[in-house]
């Protein structure tokens, strides 16, 4: 969701951030991620893993999960301005359903809730790495 979210609600919409280098950043991240992830799966239905591909998966997330969330946070932030100045998918009291939402809000509420959720899917991560990476290295001193 939060790519769709990135996409679509804050790069589509605020095209002052298009060309910041936050924004090359996490497509890069979620570009290489997505080519491991699918590779893995691919491999994995047809039952030929290698272990590059598994290694990978459970590897270069180390340094892509930092840099895509980094690149997800600075473009919102470098969002902020222009969204606070345009008023961008803001509603206004009054009005007649007697409710009021204010983008830029939303967008400080969304960058604060990396703080808890960020090292929490990010340590999941590890303890998959070190509980998958292991089991293979057990399994390959076996044989």
């Amino acid at each position: 969701m939060s790519r769709v979210f990135l996409t679509w609600a804050v790069t589509h919409s605020v095209k002052e951030v298009q060309t910041e280098d936050s924004v090359l950043l996490f497509v890069v991240a979620w570009t290489i991620t997505e080519i491991i992830r699918y590779s893995f799966y691919t491999f994995s239905l047809l039952n030929h893993l290698p272990y590059l591909i598994k290694w990978a998966r459970y590897t270069l997330f180390i340094i892509l999960y930092p840099m895509g969330v980094s690149g997800e946070l600075l473009t919102i932030y470098a969002a902020l301005p222009f969204v606070r100045q345009s008023g961008l998918y803001s509603i206004s009291l009054p009005n007649k359903y007697n409710f009021s939402f204010d983008y830029y809000t939303f967008l400080i509420l969304v960058m604060i809730s990396y703080i808890p959720i960020f090292p929490q899917l990010y340590f999941h991560m590890l303890h998959q790495r070190r509980k998958v990476l292991s089991h293979t290295e057990e399994h390959k001193k076996s044989e």
